[in-house]
């Protein structure tokens, strides 16, 4: 069951299955991402462009995040590994983080509306970390305990971290274990059915933002409670720093839109206001004109 983590050889080049999955997961992204840009009456071209910077900046965080957790065991021993991103090696927190980042400044360098556009790019997030978890199984990571489910997944030796590198209590052809990326993968998928219905039956109520706040919340949400199921997290004092993120991350959610709507610091419905106001104009400019008020005839005198 195992699969090899190269797709395939073009010349001396080898393509792992990582990079295809994320590749595809681009695409997905950018496709939903598109659809809606249509429906709020954004320029969709523009989402190519803010794909192509949000993804550098998601992949630069996302690596800085997986370098400092594996830094000790890992990449202080072989630093020439860290820009080896095609390898696998991606922390999605810090992905989050620098995509977020890198969409801000685009949408300010391209006078963009960013609250809008986060709405935009909230369901099409969770389709690409859904599609992009599937390297995870290829490179045989973010898997939990042992469990006799019969979607478990078997790991081989070189990829078990302790206590299940014990073969002799945990041997390879018996022993199966959660796969998280799958749990995390569905959720996200149901996550995205989630955004898209709110986002359409509750349009006239939302302010610009509160669907990537929502994001923010179920993305938590998640990986708070699968994190649970893990081993060997980079911990501080005691707490697994993805639980601390994944907290902070809904919790931002949540305030943030609460604080918005307490004080009215939105438009319920902008973007379909908008929308009405340009074709309510469109409409007056294209309208025949009058025409023009005929005299009335003079009186005769005679």
């Amino acid at each position: 069951m195992f699969i090899n983590p190269i797709a395939f050889q073009i010349g001396p080049i080898s393509i792992h299955w990582y990079g295809v999955l994320y590749a595809v997961a681009a695409v997905a992204a950018a496709w939903l991402a598109t659809r809606e840009a249509r429906r709020r009456g954004e320029d969709a071209d523009q989402v190519w462009t803010g794909l192509l910077v949000a993804a550098v900046g998601g992949i630069i965080g996302a690596r800085i995040y997986h370098v400092i957790h594996e830094w000790g065991p890992i990449y202080s021993q072989n630093p020439a590994l860290i820009p080896q991103v095609w390898i696998g090696g991606l922390g999605i927190p810090g992905g989050v983080a620098g995509g977020m980042i890198a969409l801000y400044l685009f949408t300010r360098y391209s006078h963009l509306k960013f609250w809008r556009w986060i709405d935009i790019a909230a369901p099409a997030m969770l389709l690409a970390q859904a599609i992009g978890r599937f390297g995870n199984f290829v490179n045989q990571e973010l898997y939990g305990g042992p469990t006799t489910l019969p979607w478990g997944i078997p790991i081989d030796a070189d990829h078990r971290v302790p206590p299940w590198n014990d073969l002799d209590t945990y041997p390879v052809d018996s022993t199966f274990f959660h796969p998280l990326f799958l749990y995390e993968s569905v959720l996200n998928l149901i996550g995205v059915a989630v955004l898209l219905f709110i986002g359409r039956r509750y349009a006239r109520r939302l302010y610009d933002g509160d669907i990537g706040m929502m994001y923010f919340i179920w993305y938590g949400s998640v990986r708070t409670v699968l994190e649970t199921f893990r081993t060997g997290n980079w911990m501080i004092g005691g707490v697994p720093v993805a639980i601390l993120i994944g907290v902070a991350v809904a919790v931002t959610g949540f305030v943030v839109i609460a604080v918005r709507h307490a004080n009215g610091w939105g438009v319920p419905g902008a973007f379909l206001v908008e929308m009405e106001e340009r074709e309510a104009a469109a409409a007056a400019a294209e309208a025949p004109a009058a025409p023009p008020d005929t005299p009335a005839p003079e009186a005769n005198p005679g």
